[in-house]
């Protein structure tokens, strides 16, 4: 008996152990060389270099040269934006653009912060890293990365930034903000070799945060900086103090997802439904399918063949602008797709949706950021960092107009250690750019939860 129960107890321990192991394990990730060429055997330089973000009338002569020879085309009546960009205000934009739009002034504000680059993995990477003005005694910056997605870029951060940065309640945290550009996007350089992932844009930016002289820190993102942060806590649980997404794509879909589909609308509460939750998700094959389907034409196009495309966009201001302005209408609120001028500047300016195009103009950047989706969509949708949970502490903003919608239940499948999720009051997908206030106060609450800051 007693021959036995030690038997017992011996495969209880084992089966315990691997089961602990497969809950802890991390995710793994080897340094790589995305350089030109053969990786050299010489250290590489690990030097941090200032950036200025320049101009010259060479490149504004051409720019204005290529919006004069533009070719329009008429929109379909009555259409608005469910065709795409509307012809008739696309002209309005080119105009302004090319008559009313100062690059050199917008220059002038990108510069606003400190620009740094720094090689790593045989590309340089380019990021805006803002320290507070000042802090109170006794107290201490907390390090924050956040990561852009796409059509962004780190400009999206510029209106957040002196929020979490300077802080007006005495209350709050105060941040020092690194705001890097993904490689292949805006002034990181373009990996050169096949295979550049969000965990290899994740291993390379813990490494930034090391370089910087950071043990631990937290990261926030939204689009693929949700990805690249979640990689980036998955990588390293120990330095990733804590996460905060606005986009929150849910595990491995489970029996209780599947379960919440079947029976959600009839028993919400069984699932911890919100109404909010409802409206989003239901009918299914409308809401989860046939409006996917719908706007995400250009996701087959960049995870297929994203240098044809890519090309034309490469060489035509107007089609890059159309391409990628189309996406901060209809992705800001769905039924901005029924109004003639998209609701563009109800919610943001010409200024920075141009600055924001000028971004990837100047850097000819497009071509690469779209690669950035076949390399992630490529190797298929059951990669290891997709099948394992996030044990680091996460918070999650809701925004109602959110392309894809998580319920929390769903989010917790993925994220175990959730600390917050917060059903947002307006808002869609570019949520720093849009609502930088909303998503500061999220932030901030979020962040004292971890640090156990106790409210004055």
């Amino acid at each position: 008996m007693y021959k036995e129960l030690a038997v017992a107890l011996g495969l209880g321990t084992v089966v315990a152990l691997v089961f602990l192991k497969k809950r802890k394990s991390v995710l793994k990730a080897h340094d790589g060389w995305w350089g030109v060429g053969a990786c050299p055997q010489e250290p590489e330089d690990d030097s941090i270099r200032p950036f200025k973000v320049e101009t010259t009338s060479e490149e504004i002569e051409d720019l204005h040269r290529r919006l004069d020879q533009t070719r329009s085309f008429p929109s379909l009546e009555d259409s608005q934006f469910n065709y795409g960009f509307n012809s008739k205000y696309l002209e309005k934009v080119v105009s302004y653009w090319r008559n009313d739009f100062n690059w050199r002034k917008q220059v002038d504000k990108l510069n606003k912060y400190p620009h740094f680059k720094t090689k790593i993995e045989g590309i340089d990477i380019h990021y805006v890293h803002v320290k507070p003005k000042s802090l109170a005694e006794g107290t201490h910056a907390v390090p924050l990365m956040m990561v852009h997605g796409w059509p962004g870029s780190f400009y999206e951060f510029y209106g957040i930034i002196p929020l979490l940065t300077e802080p007006s309640s005495p209350d709050d945290i105060t941040f020092e903000i690194i705001c890097p550009s993904i490689p292949g996007y805006g002034f990181s350089e373009a990996p050169h070799k096949k295979g550049f992932d969000g965990v290899c844009a994740a291993h390379i930016f813990n490494k930034l945060m090391k370089r910087l002289g950071f043990n631990q820190y937290y990261v926030q993102g939204g689009d693929w900086g949700s990805l690249i942060t979640t990689n980036m806590a998955q990588l390293e649980p120990n330095a990733v103090k804590g996460l905060h997404i606005n986009f929150a794509l849910p595990g491995k879909a489970g029996l209780l997802m599947m379960l919440s589909i079947l029976f959600g609308r009839r028993f919400p509460k069984l699932f911890g439904f919100t109404e909010h939750d409802v409206k989003r998700l239901f009918p299914t094959m409308e809401k989860l399918v046939v409006d996917a389907i719908r706007e995400t034409g250009y996701m087959h196009i960049q995870s297929t063949k994203p240098d044809t495309a890519g090309r034309g966009l490469n060489d035509s201001p107007v089609g890059l602008a159309a391409y990628i302005l189309e996406k901060f209408s209809t992705w800001t609120d769905p039924e901005f797709k029924n109004l003639e001028d998209g609701g563009l500047e109800r919610k943001f300016s010409l200024d920075d949706l141009l600055t924001n195009v000028m971004i990837y103009w100047t850097s000819r950047s497009i071509i690469s950021s779209m690669r950035f989706y076949k390399e992630n969509f490529s190797k298929g949708l059951n990669q290891p960092h997709a099948k394992l949970p996030v044990y680091v502490p996460s918070g999650v903003a809701s925004f109602p107009n959110e392309l894809m919608h998580s319920p929390k239940s769903w989010v917790t499948q993925k994220y175990h250690k959730l600390k917050t999720y917060t059903p947002m009051a307006r808002g869609g997908h570019f949520a720093a750019m849009e609502e930088p206030q909303l998503l500061a106060e999220d932030v901030q609450s979020f962040v004292k939860i971890v640090e156990k800051r106790k409210k004055k």
